[in-house]
């Protein structure tokens, strides 16, 4: 954050020195313990320490990084009426230090009109006057640098707490119900994002996909696998230029040895050349994923010319990959010998 003007830092109970290392370093610390404890009531006392005159505030953690010349980047695009910008966020790199999962970021915005809402998964609300104008900050890129061990204990019952807080908003039942998704609570998953779909509320296209997505796979994983198949090609109706549906059908086909549908869901994605620009572009559908996939049906299938070339294009993202390395060779045989 060294280009910032001012850094202001709210630490909430640490105990391992953060405090004195920060201030050393120049930040403004603020201690608030906060109980019982909401994403959205620490940041709102920690954008209260946040001088009055300030123009532009941007919100980061410490597990989050920006890449140099972020300033810059905000400021080409800040304009006197302009009250947020977003950016590029890496939530997750491989360990080259490629994105992996990406989605554009919010936490640049105006020091007045704003506030912090939801107990977790906080989203700032624009209070100030319509219409709310928002930039894109071209080559402002933050990296997060997740601590795997941290827990995430307290992420269930604050959504469930936020569900009972706002029970007709779609942004906290759909959080909930990934959340289900992610400790293995397959049923509650499905009937918790099957209400998601059913809110008023629920009209982003991609927000629905993925509960689509979602719930596709707790289907998958109760080996239900009719209404799996039938899931996903609802959230490949629902959002039909985003890869995610297509290879996620395609993973499961792949399990099940489905192979004219591995092909076509493979070969479908591959046709999408651009990212999402509104939601979350998962790593496995932009990295050799779709072309390996593509190669083991092709191969199966007895298309082997074609698995050859998918083959090829999968190690082209991967070079020093030993499966896709043998897997080429395998296929390289198969089209002389045939």
């Amino acid at each position: 954050m060294s280009e910032a003007d001012f850094i202001v830092v709210t630490d909430t109970g640490s105990n391992d020195g953060t405090v004195e290392r920060l201030r050393e370093k120049g930040a403004n610390v603020y201690v608030n313990e906060i109980k019982p404890w909401r994403f959205d009531v620490a940041r709102n006392i920690s954008m209260d320490h946040v001088p009055e005159d300030i123009d532009i505030c941007v919100c980061t953690d410490l597990d989050e990084l920006f890449e140099k010349g972020w300033r810059k980047c905000l400021e080409d695009v800040w304009t006197a009426d302009t009250n947020r910008a977003k950016y590029l966020y890496n939530w997750s790199l491989k360990e080259d230090g490629t994105p992996e999962v990406q989605f554009n970021y919010f936490k640049a915005h105006a020091r007045h009109d704003y506030k912090w809402k939801y107990p977790i998964h906080e989203c700032l609300i624009y209070l100030g006057k319509p219409p709310e104008k928002t930039v894109f900050a071209a080559g402002m890129v933050l990296n997060h640098y997740p601590d795997n061990t941290k827990s995430r204990r307290s992420y269930l019952p604050l959504l469930e707490m936020a569900v009972k807080e706002y029970p007709e908003d779609d942004r906290v039942t759909y959080y909930l119900g990934r959340e289900y998704m992610y400790k293995g609570m397959w049923k509650n998953c499905i009937e918790t994002l099957k209400r998601h779909l059913s809110l008023k509320s629920s009209v982003w296209k991609e927000e629905r996909c993925a509960s689509m997505r979602w719930i596709a796979k707790s289907y998958s994983e109760l080996s239900n696998y009719t209404e799996a198949y039938s899931w996903y090609f609802r959230a490949v109706a629902e959002c039909p230029h985003m890869r995610e549906p297509y290879i996620e059908c395609a993973k499961m086909a792949y399990n099940l040895k489905h192979w004219e549908t591995v092909f076509y869901m493979a070969e479908q994605a591959l046709k999408i050349k651009q990212k999402s620009w509104t939601y979350i572009n998962m790593g496995y559908c932009w990295d050799h994923t779709p072309d390996d996939l593509a190669a083991l049906s092709c191969y199966w299938l007895c298309m082997y010319e074609r698995s050859l070339s998918h083959a090829k294009a999968a190690l082209s993202f991967s070079p020093n990959d030993k499966r896709l390395i043998n897997n080429l060779s395998i296929i390289e045989k198969k089209c002389n010998n045939s």
